[in-house]
């Protein structure tokens, strides 16, 4: 057997059917186009985003604008590669009707969760309720934003930890974006002094705090209210901006500490909670049990 019928017979062997499904016949050829197909425009996917990433890296364009574009870039030419894939193979609509029953079978059985996030993460990517670099909070996990991926994002939280959370808990659960309305965040301070206390000596108090911390903002300028009438003090409210959504916490930390410091050089109190309990004793009641109980006691003598 020379090599051109050796060739022929690979070909003929290669063409022959191996599964069918419906009215459509496929080959190990049909096969193999396929999967060369869709490594191929996987393998574009991945250089196009990477195209993008480098023609929009000296941009004057928000992070999550750019993360946004690259990402949906991937997605839409994995999507078509996919369809011509399939076209090229001589797929039909009838086919592909099939092939999205079972599709959808699976999903119906084991896949929810993972469409659900996988279209979650194409509704953030659209909408941009949250973006690369943000600092979130949803649920009990708080961080800034790593990267967003088709079935879930990175949290990168103040202890260095990386948390892998959905992307449907974006979608389905409250989620606070200390970042969606720009680079400033508002923190505030609960303090209570004594009623005696003079009001305007804890004002100033608290505006010398704020003002002194290298980290909080003159414009807008801190504020301090007077927030209630507490049970054991009056209740003043510190009210101060920031840029670094990052050391929020730290920065709280700051002003508190100084707080206790000024008030104890001004002499000025932070109360205890305090609680006033009156007794109220019926003598009446109590004399005629008195009574019986001695009563009782002589006639067992």
């Amino acid at each position: 057997m020379n090599l051109n019928e050796l060739m022929d017979k690979f070909g003929n062997r290669v063409s022959e059917p191996v599964f069918q499904l419906k009215e459509q016949s496929f080959s190990l050829q049909n096969l193999i186009t396929f999967v060369a197909l869709v490594w191929g425009f996987a393998w574009l996917a991945k250089w196009i985003e990477k195209l993008i990433h480098k023609s929009l890296l000296y941009k004057d364009i928000d992070p999550g604008i750019k993360g946004s574009i690259e990402r949906f870039s991937r997605y839409l030419i994995l999507f078509f590669g996919l369809f011509i894939s399939l076209s090229s193979i001589g797929v039909n609509l009838n086919t592909l009707t099939a092939v999205g029953g079972v599709l959808l079978l699976g999903i119906g059985f084991g896949l929810q969760n993972i469409t659900q996030n996988f279209v979650s993460g194409i509704i953030i990517l659209l909408e941009r309720p949250i973006k690369k670099g943000d600092i979130v909070k949803v649920g009990a996990t708080s961080g800034r934003v790593l990267d967003i991926k088709a079935r879930s994002t990175l949290i990168l939280t103040r202890d260095d930890v990386v948390i892998i959370v959905p992307n449907s808990s974006f979608i389905s659960e409250p989620v606070i974006n200390d970042s969606f309305s720009g680079d400033k965040l508002r923190l505030s301070v609960d303090v209570s002094v004594a009623y005696e206390t003079d009001i305007d000596k804890v004002t100033d108090v608290l505006m010398a705090v704020a003002l002194r911390h290298d980290r909080v903002l003159k414009t807008p300028p801190p504020t301090v209210i007077l927030k209630s009438f507490g049970e054991s003090g009056l209740m003043f409210e510190l009210r101060i901006w920031t840029n670094e959504l990052w050391f929020s916490d730290i920065i709280l930390s700051d002003l508190r500490c100084d707080i206790v410091k000024r008030f104890r050089d001004r002499q000025v109190t932070i109360p205890f909670p305090q609680r006033d309990l009156h007794f109220k004793s019926d003598w009446t009641e109590a004399r005629t049990l008195l009574g019986s109980t001695s009563t009782s006691s002589i006639d067992q003598k």
